[in-house]
């Protein structure tokens, strides 16, 4: 244990001792010193404090500072009692208060203590009270506040968690004074009870042990009760102002000498409103001019004074703010920071502008969180921040989604209504405006509140303008998520990885595949909503096939193969059989007879009209499959399924095409269709 640490534990077992063994009257004029220069010390802490966090450690020392005190106190009766004397410091405070006035010295006494109990105690404990039940009623506000700004870009995961520790810290701390406001409040009441038995107390003892005469005892005892109160209640005064000041006091820039200056300050002209006033005040009435006018023209040269500082003070600023928009404009980066361009945005009318004020309950921040939480477990993928502004430009209920600066989808909202979706046949009771699902192009109605009801129980899936946005943004996301990893946010998955297998990514990086290699099997994974989460069986994958091609069609079919049970269970997961439509020999035949290889890799050659033969197979059995209901799935060998997806994406990119080394042994495929030319 350090010595500080012991010294600190071994303080808190002398106050206690304090209160039970005598101590020496030369140890307590000491000790008593010692009280009033802590909280002296405290209160001058509290008032350069910018922000109470700043004195996190002030509940705490109230609590060790009021023990103190009572130990002082019982220590200083005790010895008042027995002895008849208390130490210079008692008797010379008790003396120069009372000024040889008894009566008057037990008065101020009093006075002292109904400020210290009603005015400074009982305003710190409601202020105390108060401000811990509000900081804690507002903490889930500040939560999504920081959680906003997070989403929002305008700070870093670091700055996040900054702030949040700070919200914490402030419900604790504002927690604590509320607790120790009681110590003080009891300690001021102690201090009354004390006096008065010092003081009957004293008159008994002093006549009845030490044989005193009753004038005698009672101005004896009467100067030492005062100076012991007055002693006590001095330091409880001191800190019960500290803590008034540090439970009041509002983050700032400044201490309160710099708060008080420059907000004080700040309005000269009051100061000859002021000076008016105490002008009038000494001529019509009998207090004077001599004893108004004096004042009063001193704050006339403080109001001409302040004016003159203020108006020079905003003059300096004004040439200063000139001076940076000269420069912000000649600069060149006033230029470059316009060809920065936002991975993703979402823009709305401003009839939209309820859907993401939190003010008027609008859920669209923390539905955007949900929503990259939700791309990042089933993708793999860390959706970059998604920037939210309104457009005057689209109309009142339209918003419209971009990837890299480009309109990728829009869509309508109407606020106050629901979306109804047909289960596939219509109601004529349930009517609404006719629209378009966003997200899915479904055909769907527009409803209100009144109909919402009967259509649930007519069978429409019926939601609301938040629930549409968050449901099409997100399939935006997820079938566009290739075009959202680069280099930069493949280098970040590829340290997160790190992190826990470093000799795995030290053997592929940079030595067997380069960033932008690796980066290039992600985007092909994701391109067919291939989830990227197990990057170790990816890049165990690459690492084992990357010493013998480079080509990055062939290693992403080497890394599907490797997620076999991830495919499997992707498109099989209500153990039914899987039902596929396999592509006949002929085809097979064709697309392998028309590979072709180069330097940079294999690529179709294949000509038009086979191309589109195929693709016409293709497309009917697909569409009958459609028809029926039934989720389309291709299947072909291991050797051509990259060359048909690239046949089949090209019109219908949202079709699966897998391979028999793609699938688990242990899963039923029927097939219920054949393409062949």
């Amino acid at each position: 244990m350090r010595i500080k640490d012991l010294s600190i534990l071994v303080g808190i077992i002398g106050i206690v001792l304090m209160m039970v063994i005598p101590i020496p009257i030369a140890l307590l004029d000491v000790l008593l010193i010692v009280n009033i220069s802590a909280a002296l010390m405290i209160l001058l802490i509290a008032m350069n404090t910018q922000e109470p966090l700043e004195f996190s450690i002030f509940p705490a020392v109230l609590l060790i500072t009021t023990l103190f005190r009572l130990g002082l106190n019982v220590s200083s009766t005790r010895i008042i009692l027995s002895e008849a004397e208390g130490g210079r410091v008692i008797e010379t405070f008790g003396q120069f208060v009372a000024g040889g006035e008894i009566a008057i010295g037990f008065i101020v006494f009093l006075i002292l203590i109904v400020v210290q109990f009603i005015v400074i105690t009982k305003g710190s404990e409601r202020v105390a009270e108060v401000a811990a039940r509000f900081t804690l009623d507002a903490m889930p506000g500040k939560q999504m506040s920081i959680d906003a700004d997070l989403n929002a870009g305008l700070i870093n995961e670091t700055q996040a968690r900054e702030r949040r520790t700070k919200i914490e810290r402030e419900a604790d701390f504002y927690g604590a004074m509320d607790g120790a406001s009681k110590f003080v409040k009891g300690d001021a009441i102690a201090s009354i009870i004390m006096l008065f038995i010092n003081l009957l107390g004293g008159f008994v003892i002093g006549m009845t042990i030490h044989g005193m005469a009753f004038g005698e005892a009672l101005g004896t005892y009467s100067i030492l009760t005062i100076g012991d109160g007055l002693v006590s209640q001095i330091p409880a005064l001191l800190i019960s102002t500290a803590a008034g000041l540090i439970v009041t006091r509002a983050s700032s820039e400044g201490n309160l000498a710099y708060d008080l200056t420059s907000q004080v300050t700040r309005f000269p002209k009051l100061l000859y409103i002021v000076a008016g006033t105490l002008a009038m005040l000494g001529i019509f009435t009998p207090i004077g001019p001599l004893a108004t006018l004096p004042f009063a023209g001193l704050l006339v040269f403080a109001g001409w004074k302040m004016s003159n500082t203020l108006a020079q003070k905003q003059l300096e600023v004004d040439q200063l703010e000139e001076e940076q928009q000269i420069e912000e404009v000649r600069s060149p980066e006033s230029v470059i920071s316009l060809l920065q361009v936002d991975p993703i945005e979402f823009e709305f009318g401003y009839g939209l502008i309820p859907l993401a004020d939190t003010q008027q309950g609008g859920d669209l921040l923390d539905r955007i969180i949900m929503i990259r939480r939700q791309c990042a477990l089933e993708l793999g993928l860390v959706v970059p921040v998604i920037r939210i502004r309104d457009n005057i430009q689209l109309k009142p209920n339209e918003y419209v989604i971009k990837i890299k600066g480009n309109t990728i989808s829009k869509g309508d909202l109407l606020l106050n209504h629901y979306l109804a979706m047909s289960p596939g046949f219509d109601d004529e009771s349930i009517i609404g405006i006719e629209t378009k699902e966003p997200a899915f192009g479904l055909t769907a109605l527009w409803i209100d509140e009144a109909t919402k009801e009967r259509a649930e129980l007519s069978g429409y899936t019926v939601v609301d303008p938040p629930s549409v946005v968050a449901t099409h943004l997100t399939e935006v996301i997820k079938k566009h998520a290739h075009e959202l990893i680069g280099r930069q946010e493949t280098k970040a998955l590829i340290e997160n990885v790190k992190e826990n297998y470093p000799a795995l990514v030290d053997e592929l990086i940079p030595s067997i595949l380069s960033i932008g290699d690796v980066q290039k099997v992600l985007v092909k994974l994701l391109r067919e909503k291939i989830s990227i989460r197990d990057m170790v069986t990816i890049f165990e994958t690459l690492a084992d096939h990357g010493n013998y091609t480079k080509d990055p069609d062939i290693l992403t079919e080497y890394v599907r193969q490797a997620l076999s049970r991830q495919i499997t269970h992707q498109f099989s997961t209500s153990g039914d059989p899987l039902r596929v439509i396999t592509v006949g020999p002929t085809i097979e035949k064709k697309i392998a007879e028309s590979v072709q290889q180069s330097d940079q890799g294999s690529y179709l050659a294949l000509d038009p009209a086979s191309t589109q033969q195929i693709y016409q197979k293709l497309n009917e059995q697909i569409t009958r499959l459609i028809q029926s209901g039934q989720q389309p799935i291709v299947l072909a060998s291991p050797t051509i399924r990259m060359y048909l997806r690239q046949i089949v994406e090209r019109t219908m990119q949202d079709i699966p095409v897998l391979s028999y080394s793609e699938l688990e042994p242990s899963v039923e495929v029927q097939s219920v269709g054949v393409v062949n030319i």
